[in-house]
C-alpha cells in the first residue's frame, strides 16, 4: 500500500462517452490521488485536463479505424509520450482496449517505468470472437476489472488478475424502472459516434415518416444527443417532415422512463433500456466490408448484451441490410401488442440480478481495489 502522505498519481484513458462517465466516477472515489490523462466533460468536470479531445478515439469499425489510422497513430505516440513523462503509479485504461493496448505495449517496450502498474476497466469480448486474444490482454495488463462473472475465466486461465464489479449502468437506473404507466413518446437513438449516427438518421427520418402514416401520429419522437453529434443531429432533423425533440443526454433517463418504445443503435444505451424495463428495438448500420467482417468473425448469435446475457432474443435486432424503415416499422408493431411487452417485462425483470456485483458500485469497487495497492 502507497504511504498515507504520498500522493498516488494516476493516468487514467477514456476514449468514448460510456468510458468517461465512468472514469468520472472512479475519480471522485479517489478524491485525493492527481489524475492526468485523457477524458471528455464528465472527466474534465471531476478535474481532468484531457491531453487532447476525447473524440479522437472514438472510432469504431475496421474501415473507419483505418481511414483514421494516421490520427490515431499520432495520439498514441503522444500518449505514451506523456506516461513516460508522468511516471504515472497508475495507467488506468477504460475500453477502447486497442488504442489502451498499443498505448500499454508502447510504454513497456521504451522500458523507463518500473514501478507502473497497468489496469484496464471493460473486459474485452473475447467471448465474442477469438478467445484466445485474451492470452495477449494478460501479457498487457496488470488487472483487469470485468463487468460480468462469466467474462472472468476467460483471463484468468492465461493468468491476468481479473475482478468483476458489475456493469455500471445498473448504478442509479432502479428509480427508473417502467411500471405500465407510459406516454406517447417513442425514443430514437442513433449513437453516440459520428459514423453511426450519419448512418442511421436517414433511416430514422423514413422510420419516422412511415409511423406518422401507420397509426403513430399521436405519438411524440425525441432523441437525446451527446455534445460531439448534437449540432449534426440538430441541423439534419430540420429537414425532416416531422422534426424530433432533440434532448441533452443529461435528461435522456426520464425520456426513456416515460417511453413507449426506443429505437436504438447497438451499444450501451441499449443495456440501459434493458434496466430501465423498456422495449427496445436495436439497430445497426456498419460500412459494407466491416459488416461482412463481423459475420465471418463473431461468435455470438446476439450484438445486444440483454440477449447474449439471457442467451434470447428479449430485444430484436436489426442489423446491416436488415436495419431498414419496413423493418423496424414491422418490430414497432409487433412491440405493441401487449402479449409481446408482457413477455419483454418479465425477461427484464429475470435480467435484473444480472447487472450488478454487490451492494457496492463498480467505481466504488474499482477505486477501493485501487487504494489497495
Amino acid at each position: 500500500m502507497k504511504p498515507i502522505n504520498d500522493k498516488l498519481k494516476i493516468f487514467i484513458i477514456a476514449g468514448e462517452v460510456s468510458g468517461d462517465v465512468l472514469g468520472a466516477k472512479i475519480m471522485r472515489e479517489i478524491p485525493n490521488a492527481e489524475f492526468v490523462g485523457i477524458g471528455g466533460q464528465n472527466m474534465i468536470d471531476a478535474g481532468l485536463k484531457s491531453l487532447f479531445p476525447m473524440s479522437d478515439l472514438a472510432v469504431m469499425g475496421i474501415v473507419e479505424v483505418l481511414a483514421h489510422a494516421r490520427t490515431l497513430k499520432s495520439r498514441i505516440q503522444q500518449t505514451i509520450e506523456s506516461i513516460l513523462v508522468e511516471k504515472p503509479d497508475i495507467v488506468l485504461t477504460i475500453d477502447s482496449p486497442g488504442f489502451a493496448r498499443a498505448v500499454v505495449s508502447g510504454v513497456k517496450k521504451r522500458k523507463l517505468l518500473h514501478r507502473t502498474k497497468f489496469y484496464h476497466v471493460v473486459a474485452p469480448q473475447v467471448w465474442a470472437w477469438r478467445p484466445k486474444r485474451a492470452k495477449k490482454y494478460a501479457k498487457t495488463f496488470d488487472k483487469l476489472y470485468a463487468f460480468f462473472d462469466f467474462e472472468v475465466p476467460y483471463f484468468t486461465k492465461y493468468g491476468l488478475d481479473t475482478v468483476a464489479v458489475g456493469h455500471p449502468i445498473a448504478d442509479g437506473l432502479d428509480k427508473y424502472v417502467q411500471n405500465e404507466q407510459h406516454e406517447k413518446i417513442i425514443a430514437l437513438v442513433p449513437g453516440s459516434r459520428m459514423s453511426e449516427v450519419k448512418r442511421l438518421l436517414p433511416v430514422f427520418q423514413k422510420t419516422v415518416d412511415m409511423l406518422t402514416r401507420c397509426g403513430y401520429k399521436d405519438y411524440k419522437f425525441v432523441i437525446p444527443v451527446v455534445e460531439t453529434t448534437e449540432k449534426y443531429i440538430r441541423n439534419n432533423v430540420k429537414k425532416w417532415t416531422v422534426v424530433p425533440k432533440i434532448v441533452p443526454a443529461k435528461e435522456r433517463y426520464d425520456i426513456y422512463a416515460n417511453a413507449y418504445i426506443a429505437i436504438v443503435a447497438s451499444g450501451t444505451v441499449s443495456a440501459e433500456l434493458a434496466i430501465m424495463h423498456i422495449p427496445t428495438i436495436v439497430v445497426y448500420k456498419m460500412n459494407p466490408i466491416t459488416t461482412l467482417l463481423a459475420h465471418i468473425l463473431l461468435r455470438i448469435k446476439w450484438v445486444s448484451l440483454i440477449n447474449i446475457l439471457m442467451n434470447k432474443t428479449v430485444f430484436p435486432e436489426l442489423l446491416g441490410k436488415n436495419a431498414n424503415p419496413c423493418a423496424i416499422m414491422d418490430s414497432v408493431q409487433q412491440l405493441s401488442l401487449p402479449s409481446i411487452r408482457r413477455k419483454i417485462m418479465a425477461d427484464l425483470t429475470v435480467a435484473d440480478d444480472k447487472w450488478k456485483h454487490g451492494a457496492q458500485s463498480p467505481a466504488k469497487l474499482i477505486a477501493s481495489d485501487i487504494l489497495a495497492i
